[in-house]
């Protein structure tokens, strides 16, 4: 019995990955979170009441609570994925994403370090720590190219920078301390159970409730969309199979800019639930945000070819399916939308001298 803590397993990634693994028959799975305004149980309600999933509310800077975690639970593998993750939140609060991503990922490394090393030779060794991280960590990307594992550091945002300094922190252990440490590096997720402030599930409740369609700049932005349950499983492959020490970028391979993003977005609502006039109507272009990276682009070949990951959902197939599951599932987002997130706009720091509209291009 493979014996898994996920941290952050009531977030948007995390909860995929709890789900992927209560399927799993020598899978028990214990989900460590804080429940932040993100973390969400009603994500694994699916799940809940099966008897290899377990809940611990913790918060992964108490280092007393994550040493009783593990004594008791006796992992042979961590996931690692509890993180602060909004861009625009972080232009107006960094110190929340300090204290969690660079705070607590070291707290949670020196914990995992401890219990790692009073464990039995056997057990040591099959004993794996999977640090999740990002792609934003590299910086932007111009016309062409893509990020490799190589790729240097070049972060922009309070957000991109504490996961730099996290993956930096990772790596550390690893080299130092010996701990079994593998990083992987994603592309921008979306699916079910997406929180309601990003790019995705904003556009889709905005347009169902025919407000504005905030597009940054010009909308010419471009990131690489992978499905989260792609990147669950993909993350799933990496902690147990990927190499000690090394790094593996995971992507999609679906590029697109923030407009035709939210563009598809339209016509695939104006589709399934027509309405009297066009959808794209509602788009409205905004002042850009500061450090707003240009593009990024994943290059997957390294997972795909050493550990024979691919991604299942193309763009046009993964949007269908997130725009139904949210033309299905009010009972998740409703409550979210009414009392935690209504819709505003996020990362207007007075101090921070914005863009003009057209930057981005």
């Amino acid at each position: 019995m493979k014996r898994v803590v996920v941290t952050g397993g009531a977030g948007f990634i995390g909860s995929a990955v709890v789900r992927l693994l209560a399927g799993e028959p020598d899978v028990s799975v214990l989900n460590l979170d804080s429940l932040t305004y993100a973390g969400n149980l009603e994500s694994l309600r699916a799940v809940s009441n099966q008897p290899n999933y377990r809940f611990a509310r913790t918060d992964i800077v108490d280092r007393a609570a994550v040493d009783g975690i593990f004594a008791s639970f006796q992992p042979t593998h961590i996931m690692h994925l509890a993180a602060e993750s909004h861009v625009d939140r972080s232009i107006t609060g960094a110190a929340a994403f300090v204290q969690t991503n660079v705070i607590g990922t070291f707290t949670l490394l020196e914990a995992a370090r401890a219990y790692w090393s009073a464990l039995p030779a056997g057990e040591r060794a099959a004993f794996r720590f999977l640090h999740v991280s990002t792609d934003e960590v590299y910086g932007s990307l111009g016309s062409d190219g893509f990020f490799k594992e190589t790729t240097p550091y070049d972060p922009s945002s309070p957000y991109s920078a504490s996961k730099a300094a996290s993956d930096h922190l990772a790596n550390a252990w690893m080299r130092t301390y010996g701990l079994p440490v593998v990083i992987s590096n994603c592309s921008n997720n979306y699916g079910p159970f997406h929180f309601p402030e990003k790019l995705i599930p904003l556009v889709i409740l905005n347009a169902l409730d025919g407000k504005a369609l905030p597009v940054y700049g010009d909308g010419s932005n471009i990131r690489d969309w992978l499905y989260v349950e792609d990147h669950a499983r993909a993350l799933w492959t990496v902690v147990q199979g990927g190499r000690l020490g090394e790094k593996y970028n995971v992507g999609g391979r679906n590029e697109r800019t923030n407009l035709t993003v939210v563009q598809t977005i339209c016509d695939v609502l104006d589709d399934l639930v027509p309405a009297a006039k066009p959808r794209r109507d509602l788009i409205t272009f905004v002042t850009d945000r500061p450090g707003h990276d240009h593009r990024y682009a994943i290059d997957a070949t390294k997972l795909e070819d050493e550990l024979g990951w691919r991604a299942q959902e193309t763009f046009e197939s993964g949007i269908r399916r997130t725009v139904r599951w949210y033309l299905d599932n009010a009972w998740w987002w409703q409550p979210l939308r009414d009392k935690v997130y209504t819709g505003e706009r996020l990362g207007l720091d007075k101090s921070v001298p914005l863009a003009p509209t057209a930057a981005g291009a």
